[in-house]
């Protein structure tokens, strides 16, 4: 790792790969998020003072934005009909999001399990308009883990 003591990773240089293969360009990741409740649990000590202890819950689902160019891309474009269209055997795939070094060596790798899109938000199309044609897509999965 080309990381020194005390630096850390760049934002700028991050991927998706979903089922081993890489998305070809990407614009943004945003508001990736996993929640898990919080069991508070009280009791009585011996001499009869409160104790107080948190615990942890149920993992809850996550989900996170990608933004990306309107392209051509054939898997990326058929994942999301599959899910669109209810197809949960076709869209439910691993997914992995991997930030990278100076280097472009993979850092961290956020993996998320059983991941699908839930929703497709395209940018507004105006005549004159110098602006690429982007697409965000809204991705839930069931697991989180980070790697």
């Amino acid at each position: 790792m080309s990381l020194a003591a005390g630096d850390a990773l760049a934002s700028h240089n991050f991927g998706l790969q979903i089922d081993g293969v890489m998305v070809e360009t990407l614009q943004e990741v945003s508001s990736l998020t996993m929640e898990q409740d919080v069991i508070e649990y009280q009791q009585v000590s011996a001499d009869g003072k409160p104790i107080v202890k948190k615990l942890p819950g149920v993992k809850k689902a996550g989900e996170c934005t990608v933004t990306r160019g309107a392209t051509q891309s054939a898997a990326f474009s058929q994942w999301i009909a599959s899910s669109i269209a209810g197809d949960m055997g076709a869209a439910r795939k691993n997914a992995s999001i991997i930030f990278m070094d100076y280097q472009l060596n993979p850092v961290k790798r956020y993996n998320l399990r059983n991941a699908w899109c839930t929703k497709v938000e395209v940018s507004g199309a105006k005549a004159g308009e110098a602006a690429a044609l982007t697409e965000q897509v809204t991705i839930t999965f069931e697991e989180l883990t980070i790697g």
